[in-house]
């Protein structure tokens, strides 16, 4: 079966409904941490996380791997969509705040 072009903007509507999925769920457990955070990007969402104290901040990317979806953030960070709680505590000392 081939694929045609609404069937590609179909794969990419639902690509970014997962992805800003995940990372709305992330979200929702940086305050928790002591961290704070906010949606951007429009159709490709990204999540903007930072820390008020530190002021410290990063995007933090959501994509999809073999093994599932896979956090990604700078300087070299990432977590699993398995795993939120571990995922935001990676996050928080990558962002320079003392463990909870």
């Amino acid at each position: 079966m081939a694929v045609t072009w609404g069937d590609a903007e179909v794969v990419a509507s639902t690509y970014a409904e997962e992805r800003r999925t995940h990372l709305q769920a992330l979200a929702e457990l940086l305050p928790g941490h002591g961290l704070v955070g906010r949606m951007v990007g429009g159709a490709d969402p990204v999540l903007w996380a930072w820390h008020p104290r530190t002021g410290r901040q990063t995007l933090v990317f959501a994509t999809p791997t073999q093994r599932g979806w896979l956090f990604l953030w700078s300087p070299g960070g990432q977590g699993t969509t398995d795993d939120l709680e571990a995922t935001a505590q990676a996050l928080r000392a990558a962002l320079g705040a003392e463990p909870s």
